[in-house]
């Protein structure tokens, strides 16, 4: 070979691991159903196609929880009857949270240095805080989701889960750019940028940041973390302005559900259309509802009340529909994190990501007290998460919330914030919460004195 002819590319040699709703032309895609066992239609998503032009090697699919945990709202994270269930890497009887289950848990074990997630509403971010590693939702549109089993072509993107901000924003920068078959990509390539290149350790400094009040309460422990965090973001010069009252969280809620179960019909059912019949038996929704039902494995732990009432909508044309996406675009965006980033003058907002890891619980499904990820989701807009601290030896996470396409401003600060704080610590893989040393020792009962 001639010298200079081989040119290494930014992820040259680094493995990286997919979520398996992701496809690749070498491994089946199942998004952890039995329905796509067989799902290996030959064709790289165009994310992973720039992936393998930057180098990388795909090490493999992780597991995540089953459809993107859109089949129930009674599910166990990190569950899928392909799978298994997904075990947090700090504490095997913890929740990995979902549906990045296996992503978030992989890197934080040090199986891979970085993975690619999907989210539609704290799907990449949740998991991430709660295995104690960084998770970066983009823009919606930064990211095409061709060949990824959709949910919804209004909030579902795919985005990096690494250990650091820098190697996330690395990643962005490979597999960000427009994609003729998504539209929500047109303007992409004139967005993306240089994401590592635009990391800056002061980024804090005289930089004002909401603090988004409304979006804490959910877990004593986590806030008293938060509040400790709060002052190391003064130290490294940053003006906090105090945000008390958020958009109407209830209604927006309300609002992102009607939009998920009618484009989750729409999405999935043109997904299905794409696949080879002969490997994908179940050509729409209301096909996999069937198989689920003649499955006794796929129903075992939860059921599918989500793909029931999704199968029950009327089309995108629907009033309702209409009706809905428009008011969760105008209260999440413009009323919302626009609203309130012009009105404080502000930048960017954060917030505590999630609380610490539940117990796995297979009989009464999750224990999920709250997050910071649905405003952001709904509206489209970036959401990071960096490891901030731990509760009783389980990781917590601090989110940062910015406009849109405001991507490399909101890794920034970020990372400014990483460097300043160094809290990430690498997983144990211990059996239990029991065998963390924070709690281990005041389980066991008094010695008595000899």
């Amino acid at each position: 070979m001639e010298p200079g002819v081989f040119a290494p590319g930014p992820l040259s040699g680094v493995p990286i691991l997919l979520k398996d709703n992701i496809e690749t032309a070498d491994m089946p895609t199942t998004a952890g159903s039995m329905a796509l066992l067989d799902n290996a239609p030959g064709r790289d998503a165009p994310l992973v196609a720039r992936l393998r032009a930057a180098g990388a090697v795909i090490l493999g699919k992780t597991n995540l929880s089953e459809w993107a945990n859109i089949r129930s709202s009674a599910s166990v994270s990190g569950w899928s009857a392909v799978g298994g269930l997904t075990r947090n890497a700090h504490a095997l009887d913890r929740n990995a949270c979902g549906s990045s289950s296996g992503s978030g848990a992989a890197v934080a074990a040090g199986l891979a240095p970085a993975a690619i997630g999907t989210e539609t509403d704290g799907s990449i971010v949740c998991p991430a805080a709660i295995n104690g590693i960084v998770g970066f939702k983009p823009t919606v549109g930064m990211v095409s989701r061709t060949h990824i089993v959709p949910i919804s072509h209004s909030q579902d993107t795919a985005g990096p889960m690494t250990r650091t901000v820098e190697d996330a924003a690395i990643l962005l920068s490979v597999i960000a750019g427009t994609d003729p078959a998504d539209p929500a990509t047109a303007e992409a390539d004139a967005r993306k940028t240089d994401f590592r290149a635009a990391l800056d350790v002061g980024s804090l400094r005289g930089t004002r940041i909401g603090v988004a009040r409304f979006l804490t309460g959910y877990s004593a422990d986590t806030d008293a973390v938060f509040e400790q965090t709060l002052q190391a973001l003064r130290d490294a010069g940053a003006v906090l302005v105090e945000i008390t009252e958020g958009p109407d969280m209830e209604a927006i809620g309300e609002a992102e559900t009607t939009v998920l179960h009618h484009e989750l019909k729409a999405d999935l059912n043109a997904y299905l259309a794409s696949t080879d019949p002969r490997q994908v038996r179940t050509r729409t929704l209301a096909d996999v509802i069937a198989f689920n039902i003649a499955t006794p494995r796929e129903m075992a732990l939860f059921g599918q009340e989500t793909f029931i009432k999704a199968e029950a909508t009327r089309g995108l044309d629907d009033s309702e529909y209409i009706a809905a996406r428009a008011t969760s675009l105008r209260l999440a965006g413009v009323e919302g994190i626009d609203r309130m980033l012009s009105r404080n003058d502000v930048v960017a907002l954060i917030a505590p990501t999630v609380g610490p890891a539940w117990s796995i619980d297979i009989v009464n499904g999750d224990h999920y007290l709250g997050a910071a990820s649905t405003l952001p989701a709904v509206a489209g807009y970036p959401h990071l998460t960096v490891p901030m601290g731990f509760v009783q030896g389980l990781p917590v996470g601090l989110s940062f919330i910015g406009a849109r396409w405001d991507d490399a401003r909101i890794l920034s600060l970020g990372y400014a914030f990483e460097q300043a704080t160094r809290a990430y610590r690498p997983a144990t893989l211990r059996r239990s919460i029991d065998a963390l040393p924070e709690v281990g020792s005041v389980l066991a009962p008094i010695a008595a004195e000899p």
